[in-house]
C-alpha cells in the first residue's frame, strides 16, 4: 500500500501499491506522475521553494508558500485524494 502523509510544510509518499506487478502498477504510476509533475512545476516557478529526496519514497519539504505554489500543492492533494477514493485498498492518505 502507498502511504501518503500531508502536512502544511511536508509531504511524504512511501510504499508500493501492489495493484499489479512492478512496472505495470497503474496506481504507483499515477502517484509517481502526480508527484513528479508537481515537483517539477514548483521548481520551475521557484527553485528555492521546496527541496525533496527520493530515497525509499519521496519526501517534499515546502520551504516557501506563495499563491501559485499552494495551488499546485492543493491540486496534488486533490488528485491523490481522488485516487484514494478509486483505489482505497492501494493508497492511504493521512492529513496532519
Amino acid at each position: 500500500m502507498i502511504k501518503v502523509v500531508l502536512k502544511k510544510d511536508y509531504i511524504e509518499v512511501k510504499g508500493h501499491a501492489n495493484y499489479s506487478e512492478y512496472g505495470k502498477d497503474i496506481v504507483c504510476a499515477s502517484v509517481s506522475s502526480m508527484i513528479i509533475t508537481t515537483v517539477n512545476a514548483i521548481l520551475r516557478i521557484d527553485e528555492n521553494s521546496i527541496n525533496y529526496t527520493d530515497n525509499d519514497g519521496v519526501v517534499i519539504n515546502i520551504l516557501k508558500h506563495t499563491e501559485v505554489i499552494d495551488k499546485l500543492l492543493l491540486n496534488l492533494e486533490e488528485l491523490l485524494l481522488d485516487l484514494e477514493k478509486q483505489y482505497p485498498k492501494y493508497i492511504e492518505i493521512r492529513r496532519c
